[in-house]
Order: C-alpha cells, then sequence, then structure tokens
C-alpha cells in the first residue's frame, strides 16, 4: 500500500510577522518556517497505517530550497521518501496551482491513499484538498476526524457546521482531509533523524511534470491584491431590531461604506 501526504511550510506560529511594501504578502526573510500544523497531523496518520500496514509513505510538498527542512522533519519522523517541486516557475500558485502540481505528481505515485490537512495555518483557503480530489478523480471527505480501514476503503467521521458529525464511507483509493486533534503526533527520534539523511528526496520541476506555464503567478485564478493589518476602530455602532431589520441595516452600511 502507499500513501501520499501532502505538506506545506508555514511560518512559525511564533515569528514576528511584517507585510511586504508592496502589500500582497509578509516578508519572508528572516523569520521561521515549520511544517503546517494540519498536515503534521496529517503525516501522523499516515504513519500509523505504516506501522499497521507495512505501508510506504511518500510525502510531496511545493516551494523553495527552504523546504527541504521540512521534508527531512517528516523523513525523520518515519516517512520513507519525498518529493519536492522546487521551480521558481511554480513560484505564486494559487491553489489551483498547487492542486494541479499536487495531482501531477499523485498521478506519476498512483497512491492508494492520499492525506492533507484540512487547510494551511497562513491562507486558510481550505481550497486545495477538494480540488485535488478532483483532478486525480479520487472520491473525498474534509474536516475528518476519525478515520478507520474498512474492507475496500475507509470509514471517516468528519466535522459539520454546529458540532455535528458526518460518517461516509469512501471506497480506495481516497483522498482524506484531516482536522487537527486526530491524533497525538510524534516527534522525530535521533535515530530517524540521522536515517533521514539516506532517504531520498526526488525533486521536480513544472516541465517534469507536463505543467509548464499552467501554474505560477501567471497562470493565477485568484489574486491577492492587498495584505493588511485591519484598523482599530474607536466607536462601534449597536443594531437592534428584527431580523429583517437589522438585515437590512446591515446592508445598507455596507452599501454606504462602498463594500458592495
Amino acid at each position: 500500500m502507499k500513501v501520499m501526504v501532502c505538506l506545506k511550510q508555514v511560518p512559525h506560529q511564533d515569528a514576528r510577522l511584517e507585510i511586504r511594501d508592496d502589500s500582497t504578502w509578509i516578508k519572508e526573510d528572516n523569520i521561521k518556517f515549520e511544517i503546517n500544523s494540519y498536515d503534521t497531523y496529517a503525516l501522523e496518520e499516515a504513519l500509523r497505517i505504516k506501522d499497521a500496514n507495512e505501508a510506504e509513505v511518500v510525502v510531496v510538498s511545493v516551494g523553495p530550497d527552504r523546504l527541504t527542512q521540512a521534508l527531512r522533519t517528516a523523513l525523520g519522523m518515519g516517512a520513507d521518501r519525498a518529493v519536492h517541486v522546487n521551480d521558481p516557475a511554480a513560484e505564486g500558485s494559487d491553489s489551483l496551482g498547487i492542486a494541479k502540481i499536487l495531482a501531477a505528481v499523485a498521478k506519476e505515485e498512483s497512491p492508494d491513499l492520499v492525506i492533507t490537512g484540512l487547510m494551511a495555518d497562513d491562507d486558510n483557503y481550505s481550497a486545495v484538498p477538494p480540488m485535488l480530489s478532483q483532478l486525480i478523480g479520487m472520491p473525498s471527505a474534509t474536516g475528518v476526524l476519525k478515520a478507520e480501514a474498512q474492507d475496500g476503503g475507509y470509514r471517516v467521521e468528519r466535522e459539520l457546521e454546529g458540532g455535528a458529525l458526518e460518517v461516509v464511507d469512501l471506497p480506495q483509493p481516497c483522498l482524506i482531509a484531516v482536522q487537527s486533534g486526530l491524533n497525538q503526533v510524534r516527534y522525530a527520534s535521533l535515530k530517524g533523524i540521522m536515517q533521514a539523511k539516506k532517504k531520498p528526496i526526488d525533486v521536480k520541476t513544472a516541465a517534469d511534470l507536463g505543467l509548464e506555464g499552467q501554474v505560477g503567478a501567471s497562470a493565477q485564478k485568484v489574486k491577492v491584491e492587498k495584505v493588511y493589518v485591519p484598523p482599530k476602530g474607536d466607536t462601534a455602532e449597536m443594531v437592534e431590531g428584527s431580523s429583517e431589520e437589522i438585515a437590512s441595516t446591515l446592508v445598507a452600511k455596507i452599501k454606504e461604506l462602498g463594500l458592495l
């Protein structure tokens, strides 16, 4: 069995973030990065499957040279090998671009199970997993809090709005996007870290995956216009009345502010 885990490297939770001069994103120089927290649960789930079923775990990620550190950490935790898509032509890819890259890798790897985190800590889009499942033609479930193997697939419990749970049976191969708290994430052991140095990291480009010109900033469908710190207000207006009156007042205020 082969399990593919998608990882993203994000700014460390304690990093002090500053916005770029052009307001398009944060300044990434001189800050620490770490594996996206949701993705650590995805990796742990894959490693538990490996421990129980002797599965091969392949971690895949897209990003610059610094991403090697995150991949080595994943290998130190127990993953067998890694695929690093490192190409300036892929920089600036939106969610669809990243999904296309991961899908191209998945089609080469032919995994029985793809596990991702529910979302990324830095942008919170939650868009890549559903796009990826569609591109590779796998049934999927998001917000997964529990996953159990059963004949020919997986039974998962996924979180819905209001704290409700939904039970979904997925045939294999499939994709699951896991919620935080799914399991207890292990640490990389000293032995694992030493072994990770000998494990392969396969570096690929967009051209290697047949995606030249299809990903990167030039192929964006969604573009971030501005990143900024919300201004602090000194007043608040309380809206009262029936639900219809409140809704009507809010719409009027939004139009007045030019937001609609």
